[in-house]
């Protein structure tokens, strides 16, 4: 038991004392999403028309609600027996999306994996980010300009077990599928994004606190008004 307790009180020391990122208990901290909104105010044609990645971003905040949307169209479910907005092979669904967040309101700075069955967020990890991520993804600083950012992950072993050595080619096309779903979602919020693949993917696995593979980054925030 004291060794236990000394091990605690040296663990939460060097946090403070370092300031960086602490890897939190999974399940300590859980947010329940605003419902999405179903009905958009942009047609699929024009969301398609005015798609553009965007490398700037305005300082508003992005709303809890904006981020309920976002992660819905990524993976959210659509029918009772688990569809999912993205198309998936098998309907395995190995993709597990993690938003590392510096300015959302309602939500703490750190790294949030979404749960698509409970439509919520779990914090895995706490603390700025942002810049972490943008070192990882060979020092593209402008990523960290933005009010979060999504890191889409896979669990390959999942697919593996059926589709082998094909497995890799499915979970990417699943993930090309969610990246322009955020696309089209971003263009109906008003915010940009841009798809990122250049990274050290197992470093961008450790500072949101997960052993997945890191098949992509998404920065997100408010377009700069002209």
């Amino acid at each position: 038991m004291k060794q236990a307790l000394f091990l605690i009180t040296l663990a939460l020391l060097s946090a403070l004392l370092t300031g960086g990122p602490s890897i939190c208990q999974s399940g300590d901290i859980t947010v329940q999403l605003p419902d999405p909104d179903i009905e958009g105010s942009l047609t699929l044609e024009e969301c398609l028309t005015a798609r553009r990645s965007c490398r700037e971003f305005g300082d508003r905040a992005m709303t809890l609600q904006e981020v309920s949307q976002i992660l819905w169209a990524a993976q959210g479910i659509t029918a009772d027996w688990g569809a999912r907005t993205a198309p998936s092979a098998g309907g395995l669904f190995p993709i597990r999306l993690f938003l590392a967040v510096e300015n959302v309101d309602g939500l703490d700075n750190g790294a949030w994996e979404y749960l698509p069955d409970s439509h919520s967020l779990r914090q895995s990890v706490e603390g700025d980010l942002l810049q972490d991520l943008a070192t990882a993804a060979v020092s593209q600083d402008w990523m960290a300009t933005g009010s979060a950012m999504l890191v889409i992950s896979a669990i390959p072993e999942i697919t593996e077990a059926r589709y082998r050595d094909r497995s890799m080619r499915y979970i990417d096309a699943e993930v090309g599928a969610i990246c322009q779903n955020v696309y089209l979602m971003c263009e109906t919020l008003g915010l940009g994004t841009t798809a990122v693949g250049a990274m050290n993917d197992e470093d961008a696995a450790d500072i949101v606190g997960t052993s997945n593979t890191v098949r992509l980054l998404m920065p997100l925030g408010p377009i700069v008004e002209e």
